[in-house]
């Protein structure tokens, strides 16, 4: 009985020791009787020999390396710096890895050519520009750099961040008293612009007063002169009325017409009981006159 349970022990140690559970981010090499084969293993469970055989896992996901290091500048001044380096394995590159470099490839590889990378890139730039703008132009140099000698070799280098920059103390100063310098110049000139665009306005402004009134002014000597032109229009229109009611007249005024005016006046005047005197021509005719 004691020799079942342990044959059964054994089994299943020996199964259990044959079994490689793979997970989802990594990717497996079988090494057997100390070759490796080039086929890479997909994630799962995999049975293999345990005497003969062993599989080797890595994982080919993204990886985050956090290094502090101290970084050369242009002037020989040393700056302190917190870096984070993102990378990943090519999944057909993992038996290529292995065999080249080994499973400590971030302590023989990768970390050896990022500092020289950030040495060789940031010694090209003073160190004010690790705390400025310039910072994302270093990150992306020292990116490219890496990635010429570690991309043949099955490793993509995503991406290269100085989280945190430590310039030295009397360095910090300068550069904190020149960015105040700057601010107060930018105040300034921020001032005079708003002055100079203050003035700009009011002359804009008073232009544009002037404009109204000039407009104005001229609609005004419109008015008049559209007024006086409407007087003198209306005062030709009556003189030419009563010029046609003349000359209406005058075309009916005929001699026949004159003289029966002529006896109607007198015969209006006879009627009155005044005393008249009447001074005639002599052709003028009294007939139908009353004494």
């Amino acid at each position: 009985m004691k020799h079942t349970t342990a044959i059964i022990l054994l089994a299943l140690v020996i199964t259990a020791s044959s079994c490689k559970i793979i997970v989802q981010d990594e990717i497996g090499v079988r090494r057997k009787l100390g070759r490796l084969d080039t086929t890479v293993i997909d994630p799962g469970a995999k049975f293999f020999n345990p005497f003969l055989s062993k599989i080797i896992t890595l994982k080919v996901r993204t990886v985050n390396i956090e290094m502090n290091l101290g970084l050369p500048s242009k002037e020989g001044l040393t700056v302190n710096s917190e870096i984070s380096i993102l990378y990943r394995i090519r999944r057909e590159a993992v038996p290529l890895i292995l065999v080249e470099t080994g499973i400590q490839f971030e302590e023989v590889l990768i970390k050896p050519i990022f500092r020289s990378a950030a040495a060789d890139i940031c010694a090209k730039f003073e160190a004010k520009d690790m705390h400025s703008n310039k910072r994302s132009i270093i990150e992306s140099e020292i990116k490219s750099r890496m990635m010429e000698l570690l991309e043949s070799r099955g490793f993509i280098i995503e991406q290269v961040l100085m989280k945190s920059i430590v310039l030295p103390a009397g360095l910090a100063k300068s550069i904190e008293e020149k960015m105040q310098a700057e601010q107060d110049a930018q105040r300034m000139e921020f001032a005079k612009e708003k002055e100079r665009r203050e003035a700009e306005r009011k002359l804009i402004q008073a232009e544009g007063d002037k404009n109204s009134r000039i407009v104005a002014a001229e609609a005004q000597k419109r008015i008049l002169e559209l007024e006086a032109e409407g007087r003198a229009n209306a005062t030709l229109r009556e003189a030419e009325a009563q010029a046609k009611a003349n000359d209406m007249l005058n075309r009916s005024l005929n001699n026949m017409v004159l003289r029966n005016k002529q006896i109607e006046a007198f015969q209006n005047l006879s009627r009155s009981n005044n005393s008249k005197v009447i001074i005639t021509d002599g052709k003028t005719p009294l007939l139908g006159l009353e004494p």
